[in-house]
């Protein structure tokens, strides 16, 4: 359900500044945006996982609240990040 290390790895290195940079907005918008469409399918055939929709809602809450404070930082990366994404709004 999770993306795999390998995943995160490529994820890092293509929104990151180098190959061992984790904590910029981006890369945090971009390994949420990975483990949420990894999520939906799951959904599709267990309707009733509340638990685990939760940690979707989590996750999704989170990724909203980067995307607000890149939008505040710096306009042009979040619309750069939106757009690569592909993230509604």
């Amino acid at each position: 359900m999770s993306i795999s290390k390998t995943e995160k790895a490529e994820l890092v290195k293509k929104f990151g500044k180098s190959a061992g940079d984790s904590g910029t907005p981006e890369v945090q918008i971009a390994i949420l945006t990975a483990n949420i469409n990894a999520l939906s399918p799951h959904f599709d055939a267990h309707k009733k996982d509340h638990h685990s929709r939760l940690g979707l809602l989590k996750m999704v809450g989170k990724r909203r609240r980067l995307l607000d404070y890149l939008m505040d930082k710096d306009i042009e990366r979040y619309r750069k990040i939106i757009k690569e994404l592909d993230i509604r709004k």
